[in-house]
């Protein structure tokens, strides 16, 4: 059985938000949204694999030593809008009253996460306006080390591609056996994705219409890594979570993950 990890794909909503005077202005309610069931679903779908779903918030406030222990715990961690700056800050440099004035220094989780795949933990790294470069260059993940585990390269400017009608997926000329078992020939339009190019050594195994990569996979010492380049969940995957192949594509990609 493997243990997953997965951090991303929640959501808080403030609202809506009500301007009663120049002044006054109400949230009226507040509501969590986890994204994420669907593909925690799909990966325990077998009964063979348990997935921990995370809020991004809980990643950003884990404590001194905990992100190693998960590292250490954990087969898979999949990374979705999840931006780099929740990697290289931690909440108490902005209360720097509370802990005097000696150094305020914490283990790099970017260093940590890089060493533990060539150690031999594997990676999910997949897409959203939050991942990869991003909106805005809000994703921001080539900037850091993490550039050295993706099999795929960031762009160095806003990387999002979206249409209200959608892009479908299709093979790459590389011939792959990761999704064979999946049938490709009723798959939803998926509503966006973030642009790469490929990275030499590794291997672009599905593809967008005008030929951006779409899954990614390579290895890196003695970890796999394989990037999607659009999201899992909603508002992107909207239609992609009803796939009747949701389950299996991404029991295939844990498959390929996995196997020795």
């Amino acid at each position: 059985m493997a243990k997953i990890y997965y951090v991303g794909d929640w959501a808080v909503m403030l609202g809506p938000v009500f301007a009663e005077t120049p002044f006054n202005y109400a949230a009226k309610g507040t509501e969590i949204f986890n994204y994420g069931v669907w593909l925690k679903n799909a990966l325990e779908s077998t009964g063979e694999h348990q997935c921990d779903s995370i809020p991004t918030w809980d990643f950003y406030r884990n404590k001194p030593g905990a992100w190693e222990k998960i590292l250490a715990e954990y087969d898979v961690i999949i990374f979705s809008d999840v931006e780099a700056k929740n990697f290289q800050l931690d909440p108490s440099f902005f209360d720097r009253s509370k802990f005097g004035q000696e150094p305020l220094t914490f283990p790099d989780r970017v260093r940590l996460t890089v060493e533990a795949c060539h150690a031999g933990t594997h990676f999910m790294f997949l897409g959203g306006w939050l991942s990869f470069n991003g909106e805005m260059g809000k994703g921001g993940w080539g900037r850091t080390r993490l550039r050295e585990i993706l099999p795929c390269e960031c762009l160095a400017v806003e990387d999002l591609r979206e249409s209200t009608e959608g892009f479908h997926l299709e093979q790459s000329a590389l011939p792959n056996d990761v999704f064979s078992k999946v049938d490709f020939s009723k798959i939803p339009p998926i509503l966006g994705y973030n642009i790469v190019q490929p990275r030499a050594g590794c291997d672009v195994i599905l593809q967008w219409p005008d030929g951006d990569p779409a899954i990614c996979v390579g290895e890196f010492g003695k970890g796999r890594v394989l990037a999607y380049t659009s999201d899992p969940a909603p508002h992107w995957g909207c239609n992609f979570v009803y796939w009747s192949e949701y389950e299996k594509f991404w029991i295939c990609a844990l498959q390929w993950l996995l196997q020795k």
